[in-house]
């Protein structure tokens, strides 16, 4: 039931900036955390960012002060502002919610179907 839809990306210029969104819907009251993860292509899928229940975010070096991962109190929406955008960043990106399963001693991945992101001079 719980379902992730990206939107936002497209191409830009390099030290461009582009913000995508994921509408979540679904019981994500509690979570394990919800991020977002990109894969170039040949590329294992990689996290990027990563933001708690409790507001707290960390995020990936190769990304950290360049990108902000937020959402809205509901968590009905996550956001990724990307600032700064390098040719490296281009690879699809996604947005995943982690879930506690029935027994809350585990967690469950949920993932959107991703966006491209292109960065091209």
């Amino acid at each position: 039931q719980v379902q992730l839809v990206e939107s936002g990306g497209g191409s830009v210029q390099p030290g461009g900036s582009l913000n995508v969104s994921c509408s979540v819907s679904g019981n994500i009251s509690i979570t394990c955390g919800m991020g977002w993860y990109r894969q170039a292509p040949g590329e294992e899928r990689e996290l990027i960012a990563l933001i708690g229940d409790d507001g707290t975010a960390v995020y990936a070096d190769s990304v950290e002060g360049r990108f902000t991962i937020s959402r809205t109190n509901a968590k009905t929406t996550l956001y990724l502002q990307m600032n700064n955008l390098k040719v490296e960043d281009t690879a699809v990106y996604y947005c995943a919610a982690e879930l506690p399963t029935t027994s809350s001693t585990t967690c469950d991945k949920y993932w959107g179907q991703g966006t491209q992101v292109t960065v091209s001079s």
